[in-house]
């Protein structure tokens, strides 16, 4: 027995089980399992017709749902198992597990968008998959039941409406704002549907359909991938379509794998790409002394050296704030660039470095003291570097054009 309440059963007068304990009020129930297995002797069956009475009561289940008994099966005991469906989900879990861990380290070294939602979408699935494999796995309290229904549902909305996301952004940036909003719209309506199952599908299907809108424009734009992602897009809608009913227990999983592990092979080899031209930039830059190679997630820059006002510190990067309000974002450390830049470039806080030949004055601000520059917003100075920046101030060079 599959059902939201705790149950008690009897066949042809004879007590089968109990599970939990159903009650008249919450105070008297006690909580039963989601499944309940009650083994049926032999000579409890009588030739013809055999009556079956059940004994129910609901009074935890959190949610109200429209069919709080799911199912009464009889089947031999011990009943058959799907092992071999159960293992195929995990081993797409796990796939979308590692594109998760993939992406999230592609975007922890190259701060891209695209590859925040990619891992969002594959941890997402891959939660889902976890999520919806609860019930087979464990023999939990009913309930949770509702909240892991409810969780599935969550989930393959965020799938649906960050799949729109990332589709829209890649083929179609200048209807961002739009095709999210009618997919919050769309995939949120689903919430309204009757039963969760039928709420789950038609949030995937939903979110798959919006992101067809802007696979299509790509493809019709010749931009490269949206042809394939059109394809996939409309093999994932046929599949939910046309089998419905193992949607949300097996082949979204499959196709959510088969979606983002190709992307993450791409990915790599793109990343690889870069590198090789990245190492190609710096070996031409090794020539340019007057310059500052400057990497960052759009690639290699060559900056003037004169140009960049001050260095600060932002945890493993650097922000160089350049002249015209420009700023870099350089993956080195502070440390490192001290010893780099020339003779003008002075550390004057734990975290700035100060271009000396653009200073305009010293000024003390109460306790505090302050580097004004020709430019943009004005640099502290801590007390323990401060002599040193006096002297390299009142140095001949400096001292005509520096106030104090």
């Amino acid at each position: 027995m599959a059902g939201v309440a705790s149950s008690e059963a009897w066949l042809n007068g004879q007590r089968l089980g109990i599970n939990g304990r159903p009650g008249a009020t919450a105070r008297e129930e006690v909580p039963g399992q989601y499944q309940a297995t009650f083994p049926i002797r032999e000579a409890i069956w009588q030739p013809g017709g055999n009556l079956l009475v059940r004994h129910l009561s609901s009074f935890h289940g959190g949610l109200r749902l429209d069919r709080p008994m799911g199912a009464i099966i009889v089947l031999p005991y011990p009943y058959p198992q799907r092992a071999a469906l159960l293992a195929i989900t995990f081993v797409a879990a796990g796939a979308l597990l590692a594109a998760a861990f993939g992406f999230g380290v592609i975007h922890a070294m190259r701060r891209t968008g695209s590859s925040l939602i990619l891992a969002a979408i594959a941890g997402v699935a891959a939660l889902q998959a976890v999520v919806e494999s609860l019930r087979p796995l464990f023999d939990y309290s009913y309930p949770l039941h509702a909240w892991r229904m409810s969780a599935i549902w969550v989930l393959a909305a965020a799938f649906a409406i960050l799949l729109v996301t990332y589709v829209t952004i890649r083929f179609l940036p200048k209807a961002r704002a739009l095709m999210i909003g009618v997919a919050l719209a769309v995939v949120g309506a689903t919430v309204l549907l009757p039963g969760f199952d039928v709420k789950t599908v038609w949030a995937l299907i939903g979110g798959v359909a919006l992101a067809v809108v802007p696979a299509a424009a790509g493809a019709r734009g010749k931009q490269p991938g949206a042809r394939l992602t059109l394809g996939y897009l409309a093999l994932f809608l046929a599949l939910a379509l046309g089998f419905p009913e193992w949607l949300a227990d097996f082949s979204y999983f499959l196709l959510a794998a088969g979606l983002v592990l190709p992307l993450l092979m791409g990915e790599v080899v793109r990343l690889g790409r870069d590198d090789r031209g990245r190492e190609a930039a710096l070996t031409r830059a090794a020539s340019r002394p007057d310059r500052l190679t400057v990497a960052s997630a759009r690639g290699v820059e060559l900056v003037p050296i004169a140009e960049i006002l001050a260095v600060v510190g932002a945890d493993d990067y650097v922000e160089l704030r350049l002249v015209g309000g420009r700023s870099l974002l350089h993956t080195a450390r502070l440390d490192g660039l001290a010893t780099q830049l020339p003779a003008s470039f002075l550390r004057v806080h734990r975290s700035v470095i100060a271009n000396l030949s653009q200073v305009q004055r010293l000024e003390r601000d109460g306790d505090r003291w302050r580097l004004h520059l020709s430019e943009g917003a004005p640099l502290p100075v801590s007390r323990s570097r401060q002599p040193a920046l006096r002297e390299a101030l009142d140095s001949p060079p400096l001292a005509s054009a520096v106030a104090v």
